[in-house]
């Protein structure tokens, strides 16, 4: 069941441009910080005026105490406010917003295959590092972690998920670095390879089309698959419907009932 959302005026403890476009930034927010949860997403208010009207939903990325860290890359105005705020100013912020992932309980033949297309890292790095600490892995499983960008220099967070312990594998789109081709081809062809007999679960988030592959992938080889949809957000608390997605139970809000589903769940269309 999930945990009551707070708004708080949360601190900005650093604004870091990693590369480029691409912002990381961690925030005092200690009543948030102590309810979330992998999956779940923030809604900042990115400026001090009514101008932009409406918050940003932001993916927990990350968690440090009493502090929480999101990745962001700069896309419009609100990002581009965002990405100009300094350390020691406050933003208005409500979470941990949404449902998240439902961390399957550790077994000896599990293997937890996570596939990220472009910021999708964010809510699946928080993820691995709460099965890692939940002892989720065991010493002979490790955690097989996908990542897919259009090219070597969009490649996010490979390094973050190798200190904890994960072995990765990148695919870019031109063959910059890694395997050529989509992530989900490189997933296709981990499933083909690897033996049948051990069982594997799937997380994912990224791009709809790469979500979509997903799901097809996860029925095929009869794999349970929970995915975040990455879907236009305006309000975060299931008020407008403008996040509205077509399920075997009919129509549910990404920011409500979401982000995360069972993949077996969306009709994708």
């Amino acid at each position: 069941m999930r945990e009551k959302a707070f708004q708080e005026k949360s601190k900005i403890i650093f604004n870091h441009r990693i590369y480029q476009d691409y912002f990381k930034m961690k925030m005092l927010s200690a009543r948030i910080a102590s309810r979330a949860l992998p999956g779940q997403f923030l809604e900042v208010k990115v400026g001090d005026s009514n101008e932009p009207l409406l918050r940003r939903p932001f993916s927990i990325y990350r968690l440090d105490g009493a502090k929480v860290e999101i990745l962001y890359e700069v896309l419009g105005k609100g990002t581009e406010i965002l990405s100009q705020r300094k350390t020691g100013e406050y933003l208005d912020v409500i979470g941990p917003l949404g449902n998240g992932f439902n961390l399957i309980p550790n077994t000896y033949d599990l293997i937890p295959i996570l596939v990220a297309g472009g910021m999708g890292v964010a809510p699946l790095l928080f993820l691995a590092e709460k099965l890692v600490e939940t002892k989720h892995q065991t010493p002979n499983t490790k955690y097989l972690t996908l990542i897919g960008a259009k090219t070597k220099k969009q490649i996010l967070c490979a390094e973050e998920f190798k200190k904890l312990g994960c072995v990765v594998k990148i695919a870019t789109d031109d063959g910059s670095e890694g395997f050529k081709g989509k992530v989900t081809d490189l997933l296709r062809i981990v499933l083909r390879t690897t033996h049948s007999a051990q069982r594997k679960t799937l997380y994912a988030c990224g791009p709809r089309p790469m979500l979509k592959e997903i799901s097809r992938l996860s029925t095929k080889y009869n794999i349970p698959a929970q995915i975040s949809l990455e879907e236009h957000m305006a309000c975060g608390i299931g008020a407008c419907l403008g996040c509205v997605v077509k399920t075997q139970q009919g129509y549910k809000r990404v920011c409500k009932e979401g982000p995360v589903f069972n993949a077996d769940e969306i009709i994708w269309g």
